[in-house]
C-alpha cells in the first residue's frame, strides 16, 4: 500500500484496501475521472487523469475537500493546532500520554471527553460555515470516535469522542493527500449522480462509482439512506452511460453475510464481473460460516 496517498478521512465505505485490486483494472488515457460517491476520496487522490470530479451529496464532506484544495498544508496544520490549543485538546506527540494522565494503551478520551465536547457544542452552534468552520469539523473528525464523519437528523455532528489525537500518523496521510490533491486538475460537486448526466461525458473519461452497498448495514444505509430505487437508479444510469460508450466502473457487493443483491447479479450479466479477494474479518470461501462470506466486485463496460 506504500505506493498509494491514503485519504485523512475515515470515511464508510473508503477503498483504500481495494486499491491494489481496482487500480489496475482502471482504463489508461483517461481524459476526465468522475468519483460519482468519492467519500473520503481514496480513488480519485490515486488517479491519474487530465481533469477529475469529486462529487458526493455530502455537502460538508466536499467543502472539507475543498478546504483541503485551498490551502497548503502548513496552513491547514496550524488552523487545527490553533483549535487544539483554544479548545485545550491534548497533543501527545508534543507532551506525551502521561502529561494528560493517560496510557498509550487506553487512549486520550478521558482527558478530551470535556474539551471535545464543548468543540463540538461550538461546531454545531456555529452560523458563518467559512473555511475555518469546515476545519473547526475536521479537528472533530480527528478526536471522534474512529475519526469517522457522522450527523444527526437536525444536521449536528453527534459522534463521541476518540481515543486518539493529531498524531504523526494523521499528519502525514493529511500532508500527502493535500500535495497530491494541489497537483490534480480537480473540481467539487455535491450533487445526486444523476445530476452529473451521461450526455456531460464522452468515450475518453471513466466514472467511478462506489455506491451505499445495498445489502450490508452501515450509517450510510440507516433510516432508507440507499434503497432498491436508488440501486436500481444507479444500474440504469450506468447502462446510459455505456450507451454512449463512455467507460464505467462500479464497486459493489453480490452476497453478503447470507444476503443477495438480486438486482445487481441480474443486471451485471451484460457486463464484466471481476471478483476481488477482500477479507472483511472471515470472508473467504473457506470458511466454516458461509453466513459471513462477502463477494466483492468490480464491475466494468470495457
Amino acid at each position: 500500500m506504500a505506493d498509494f496517498v491514503k485519504s485523512p478521512l475515515n470515511y464508510t465505505g473508503g477503498k483504500y484496501k481495494l486499491l491494489p485490486q481496482i487500480m489496475p483494472l482502471f482504463p489508461t488515457n483517461i481524459d476526465t475521472f468522475v468519483d460519482l460517491f468519492c467519500g473520503g476520496g481514496n480513488v480519485g487522490i490515486n488517479t491519474l487523469a487530465n481533469h477529475i470530479i469529486y462529487n458526493d451529496k455530502n455537502h460538508c464532506l466536499i467543502e472539507l475537500l475543498k478546504v483541503f484544495d485551498t490551502y497548503d498544508y502548513q496552513t491547514i496544520e496550524t488552523k487545527i493546532e490553533d483549535n487544539i490549543l483554544k479548545f485545550h485538546l491534548s497533543d501527545a506527540g508534543r507532551y506525551g500520554y502521561a502529561y494528560y494522565g493517560c496510557e498509550s494503551s487506553r487512549g486520550l478520551g478521558n482527558y478530551n471527553k470535556a474539551p471535545y465536547m464543548d468543540l463540538r457544542k461550538a461546531f454545531n452552534e456555529a452560523e458563518e460555515k467559512n473555511d475555518d468552520y469546515y476545519l473547526m469539523l475536521y479537528t472533530l473528525i480527528i478526536y471522534s470516535f474512529n475519526n469517522q464523519i457522522r450527523f444527526n437528523s437536525k444536521g449536528e455532528f453527534n459522534l463521541p469522542v476518540g481515543k486518539r489525537d493529531f498524531n504523526s500518523n494523521i499528519r502525514k496521510n493529511l500532508r500527502q493527500f493535500v500535495e497530491a490533491l494541489h497537483k490534480q486538475n480537480c473540481q467539487f460537486t455535491s450533487s445526486d449522480f444523476q445530476a452529473l448526466a451521461p450526455e456531460y461525458f464522452g468515450n475518453q473519461d471513466f466514472v467511478y462509482c462506489a455506491p451505499p452497498y445495498l445489502i450490508s448495514t452501515a450509517s450510510y444505509n440507516e433510516a432508507n439512506g440507499w434503497t432498491e430505487e436508488d440501486e436500481t437508479n444507479l444500474l440504469r444510469y450506468l447502462d446510459q452511460l455505456n450507451g454512449r460508450q463512455v467507460r464505467f466502473g462500479l464497486s459493489n457487493v453480490m452476497r453478503h453475510k447470507g444476503r443477495k443483491n438480486d438486482i445487481l447479479i441480474s443486471w451485471a450479466e451484460k457486463y464484466k464481473v471481476h471478483f476481488l479477494n477482500y477479507n472483511y474479518n472471515n470472508s473467504n470461501y473457506h470458511i466454516k460460516n458461509k453466513n459471513e462470506f462477502t463477494e466483492e466486485v468490480f464491475i466494468t463496460n470495457y
